[in-house]
């Protein structure tokens, strides 16, 4: 049988999901995951790290994850805090019809799972986790973060894991760069080769 593509479009058929046991807010549970969607097998390291250098999310509000993949920030946050609106936001079907499923399987009836056009404009965030898509190149992921950081509420943070190889430290120039009236440009922490980068609106 041919291999899928690494980030496959259209949903998994039920003969191709498999079920994963991993950590997620402190809690041992179990996931539903399949080829074609980023590390199927495990939360990826980057995202780890991310889970373990951010504080706790908002207990309310609108909590956003860009890039969701199969699931791991967004339904941390889910698990979190139960009272907030979720958005885990793809391109990719596959993935969201995974998060659809994870949420379902761990009783979240708070995560959105949506394709970037279908947050509604007028949704303003309290928090952005991200392992952003680093590999779909430099100016698709400026134009990505142009795009979502300017929805951060006022005082509201968005905590970015990058791998320190594939970027992190210029991309924390061109945040600082491209973010600079009215908004704070740091790193949080630097763990096992990536850096969590923060951007706060300020303003």
């Amino acid at each position: 049988m041919p291999q899928e593509h690494y980030f496959s479009s259209k949903p998994a058929d039920r003969a191709a999901l498999r079920t994963v046991p991993v950590r997620l807010a402190g809690r041992d549970v179990e996931v539903q995951t399949a080829g074609g969607v980023f590390s199927p097998d495990h939360v990826d390291l980057g995202t780890r790290v991310l889970l373990d250098e951010v504080p706790a999310p908002p207990a309310g509000g609108h909590l956003l994850d860009l890039g969701a993949g199969w699931g791991p920030i967004a339904l941390t946050l889910g698990l979190e805090s139960p009272e907030a609106t979720v958005w885990a936001v793809d391109v990719n079907e596959r993935a969201l019809d995974l998060v659809r499923r994870n949420a379902q399987r761990l009783g979240l009836h708070n995560v959105n799972t949506v394709m970037p056009d279908d947050v509604p404009d007028d949704v303003r965030f309290s928090v952005i986790w991200s392992n952003p898509p680093i590999r779909i190149g430099k100016a698709e992921l400026h134009a990505l973060l142009r795009r979502w950081l300017p929805r951060l509420e006022t005082g509201a943070t968005a905590w970015l894991v990058v791998q320190k190889n594939l970027g992190a430290e210029s991309l924390q120039r061109w945040l600082g760069e491209e973010f600079a009236d009215g908004w704070t440009v740091g790193r949080a922490g630097t763990s096992k080769g990536f850096r969590v980068l923060t951007v706060t609106r300020d303003l």
